[in-house]
């Protein structure tokens, strides 16, 4: 019983997280195409560790912070996706980060021009919506291929 309670636990967190990938795919007014993650592109991941204590306004977050950032990195920002941590791994365990937002650039020299003109305004817009100090990775997509969950779209 409890092998197939985490079993099914598992499969709707994997079918959620599909699903998530592509409603934020499905951006009205651009197209799959364009939206979609080449190998090669850049990642920049910014992990919002979880705390005892931290605050997080998802709603300035969503509605403020993230519009700017795609406002001020303009058509160098290809592709912006976020994740709110629900759970961790273990049934019943606390998700390690609050938020982890994904940004995609064609190239690494198009992320450092984005964020030398606006990195400043950017990361001084942080303490409206967080006390959390964020973790950035900067990485290189190396392989893209289909999934059975979301055709067309990059797996694990």
């Amino acid at each position: 019983m409890k092998k197939t309670l985490i079993r099914l636990f598992i499969g709707a967190i994997m079918l959620l997280s599909t699903v998530n990938a592509m409603a934020q795919l499905n951006t009205p007014g651009q197209s799959q195409t364009s939206q979609a993650v080449k190998k090669g592109m850049i990642k920049v991941t910014v992990l919002y560790p979880a705390g005892d204590g931290k605050k997080f306004d998802m709603d300035y977050y969503l509605n403020k912070h993230i519009p700017m950032v795609q406002t001020l990195f303009a058509d160098a920002l290809k592709l912006t996706a976020i994740d709110k941590g629900l759970a961790g791994g273990a049934p019943g365990s606390k998700a390690p980060f609050v938020v982890i937002c994904y940004l995609y650039f064609d190239s690494l020299p198009a992320f450092q021009n984005a964020m030398a003109l606006n990195g400043k305004k950017v990361q001084g817009d942080i303490p409206n919506f967080t006390d959390i100090q964020p973790v950035i990775q900067i990485s290189e997509a190396r392989k893209i291929r289909p999934s059975t969950f979301a055709p067309g779209y990059g797996t694990c």
